[in-house]
């Protein structure tokens, strides 16, 4: 079934009120593909500045190919997601090694740089390489499944291919690449959850609209319900050092750095129980000093709270997997989000105690 799109005056919108991006001003493939990366499950106001930092200090594939790790999840940090960064690494040194640390136009070279997906892959060749082909992210999903008035699930991979041919079908063959950038930007700012269809450019030959479907659609099943964590974090300083732990191999806070902490109950856990817990892991002898503020956040499926509570050692030894850092080594490496706030709390809060 064919449908009336008019590409012109999506366009003509566009044009008149997209927003200033700093990744729009000066268009390239390096660009693209860091803002696209960072763009996944996360707002755009939040990574304005992550990507403006992210571009002074790699300014181009070759730079990004030769830094450290810890240097990349450090600039990375609270972005959340930190596969992407290390992706971005693994994808630069993959660049600089077969293609001259030039991203490649094509879409089987393109596949073989780690992280890169149908939609990044899209975006590169769409955007940087003016290629006619469909960039489909949750907006372009989300209006079109109502402009075609798609019932179909958008969370399953069979609707997200069918939408994704329905976009190549309805790109038309002058400024393609606009239209794709376009149809993201009415997602973000029209066709939200709530649509605005009164100052929607494409309403004339939006489907859902015209049969009254638009608050139906689009159909997505509920993903995994929230698991709730309770966790007592322990802050164990001994003369101005602080135990803490790198997480390393497949952990979602792999390459973070993070307090000790315990699992408890809703209820928590009592302070002599917590003695007995640090000296069962540890074997330090400690004396509780106060606690800090609860700490709330949330990743992935995960809904965490953070009791931490503040120890004094009364002596300092070799921990396995642990290490002893002061504050100022400490605000150098990058945190999990909870653990960062500790941190954070600690600044604040510790002199009061030791």
């Amino acid at each position: 079934m064919q449908f009336f799109f008019d590409s012109d005056s999506l366009i003509h919108w566009f044009q008149e009120v997209r927003r200033d991006l700093p990744w729009r001003k000066q268009v390239s493939p390096y660009a693209v593909w860091v803002s696209e990366v960072m763009l996944q499950q996360t707002q755009v106001s939040v990574v304005i500045p992550y990507f403006e930092k992210w571009m002074i200090r790699f300014p181009s594939i070759e730079e990004l190919s030769r830094a450290s790790l810890d240097e990349v999840i450090k600039l990375w940090e609270g972005l959340g997601y930190y596969s992407r960064a290390r992706n971005l690494l693994e994808g630069a040194k993959t660049v600089c090694k077969h293609f001259d640390g030039e991203l490649p136009c094509e879409e089987k070279k393109l596949a073989l740089i780690k992280g890169l997906g149908p939609y990044t892959i899209g975006a590169i060749r769409s955007f940087a390489f003016h290629q006619k082909t469909a960039a489909v992210d949750g907006n372009v999903l989300r209006v079109i499944a109502r402009y075609c008035q798609i019932a179909e699930d958008i969370s399953k991979a069979s609707t997200c291919k069918h939408i994704r041919q329905k976009v190549e079908e309805l790109l038309p063959e002058e400024r393609h690449w606009i239209v794709n950038e376009a149809l993201i930007e009415l997602g973000a700012t029209v066709c939200m959850k709530k649509p605005k269809c009164s100052i929607c450019p494409l309403q004339r030959g939006c489907q859902s609209f015209r049969h009254g479907k638009t608050q139906e659609l689009p159909f997505k099943s509920k993903g995994a319900q929230t698991i709730p964590l309770y966790r007592a974090t322990v802050v164990i300083c001994y003369a101005n050092m602080f135990l803490i732990k790198r997480e390393s191999g497949e952990k979602l806070m792999q390459d973070l750095h993070e307090f000790p902490y315990f699992e408890t109950g809703i209820d928590g856990i009592s302070k002599d129980e917590l003695l007995l817990k640090i000296s069962n892991a540890f074997g330090l002898n400690v004396q509780w000093q106060g606690s800090f503020d609860r700490i709330l956040h949330s990743f992935t499926k995960y809904r965490i709270r953070l009791q931490p509570e503040l120890f004094l050692a009364l002596d300092k030894m070799d921990i396995a997997g642990y290490s002893w850092k002061t504050q100022e080594e400490m605000f150098r490496l990058a945190f999990s989000a909870g653990h960062r706030k500790v941190l954070e709390e600690l600044r604040s809060k510790s002199l009061r105690y030791l």
